[in-house]
């Protein structure tokens, strides 16, 4: 099953392999995408479906160096040489967007933006900037409800822009820890008005996005990435996750969204998805489903066979090896990836990886 076609919405897909996003920090100029950017997409466009590495909707949205954002002309232009390389060899793109929220440092911004979040607390831990190193996160600003207006409006400008870009749809990257899932979460959303205090009003703000966006593309190029139980970045499971993420993807349904993709970071050592909520998702939301965390060939073909899911999620297997799914096909050897080059300039580590006909 892994590998035949399939019809997600209105876009149909040589096989059910999906590059997941992976932030690789090779926007060196402005945070455009470039013609190595286009080089390296254009490697892995044989996987049934791309996700870009998360780009920014927004400039306060860039805490991290060198990372792609999608809200002006430039960067429509460079993303236009990652889709139409990857179109070229028949692949499908759509790009993540992502907003870091207090997952930041101001060094990684461009003049004029700044830190914001649904609350003033620090997020624990570091950030890396090309000026100064490693970093204590920077102090967010609470976002009013003015400025979480202007970002949903700033979503939806960006999937336009993804649209003019050539994209075949996006992804609201709502996991991680980064501005969504910090609204998400009551353990860094501590608001008490309408976006904080009870499940339905942390749904709210992704809610709200989701709406904008679909409005502005139409909601079958729209997708969603999720992860609860996820810890990264000072997340962490509650009491009632569950029941909020189950809530959120009924909603979601309802919108009749290109997919909903859930990631499971165990076989990184974090707290597993329990199955039973991997399956009640699953079931409620009526449309294509990804999975994605720790997934080789034979347990992807497992879940596609069980139907656990539509689309199996591979990550650092893409990175590393650009023909993954003829790799994965023919039962070849898959090369191992070099973390030191993970979010380094240049190609090493980025094109350079060599494919079986090489």
């Amino acid at each position: 099953m892994l590998f035949d076609s399939y019809t997600a919405r209105k876009l149909t897909l040589t096989n059910r392999a999906v590059m997941s996003p992976m932030t690789r920090s090779r926007a060196v100029e402005s945070n455009v995408p470039n013609a190595l950017m286009a080089e390296y997409y254009a490697q892995r466009a044989s996987a049934g479906l791309i996700i870009t590495e998360g780009t920014s909707p927004s400039p306060n949205g860039l805490g991290y160096a060198r990372i792609p954002g999608l809200y002006n002309a430039d960067q429509v232009r460079g993303w236009k040489l990652v889709t139409d390389a990857v179109h070229a060899k028949g692949g499908k793109i759509v790009v993540q967007l992502m907003h870091t929220g207090r997952v930041s440092h101001t060094a990684n911004l461009p003049a004029g933006a700044e830190v914001v979040g649904p609350g003033s607390a620090i997020c624990p831990g570091e950030m890396y900037s090309d000026a100064h190193g490693m970093q204590p996160h920077s102090a967010p600003r609470a976002m009013t409800t003015q400025d979480i207006a202007a970002t949903v409006r700033e979503y939806a400008h960006a999937a336009t822009l993804a649209i003019e870009a050539g994209f075949d749809g996006i992804e609201l990257h709502a996991a991680n820890g980064y501005l969504i899932e910090q609204f998400l979460n009551p353990n860094v959303n501590d608001r008490s008005d309408a976006y904080g205090g009870s499940i339905a009003a942390r749904n709210l703000f992704v809610i709200e996005i989701a709406n904008a966006v679909s409005a502005a593309i139409g909601a079958h190029r729209v997708g969603i990435r999720l992860s609860p139980f996820g810890v990264f970045n000072a997340t962490g499971a509650y009491p009632g996750v569950e029941q909020q993420y189950i809530a959120l993807v009924e909603t979601l349904s309802d919108m009749g969204l290109l997919y909903v993709h859930v990631l499971d970071h165990s076989a990184m050592g974090t707290p597993p998805v329990p199955a039973e909520l991997k399956k009640s998702l699953r079931d409620k939301f009526k449309g294509p489903f990804i999975l994605a965390g720790g997934f080789d060939a034979a347990n992807a073909e497992k879940a596609l066979a069980d139907n656990q899911a539509d689309l199996i999620g591979f990550g650092r297997a893409f990175l590393a090896n650009p023909d993954l799914v003829e790799r994965m096909r023919t039962n070849a050897a898959i090369t191992a990836p070099d973390m030191s080059t993970f979010y380094t300039p240049g190609s090493k580590g980025y094109t350079d990886y060599p494919t079986l006909a090489a």
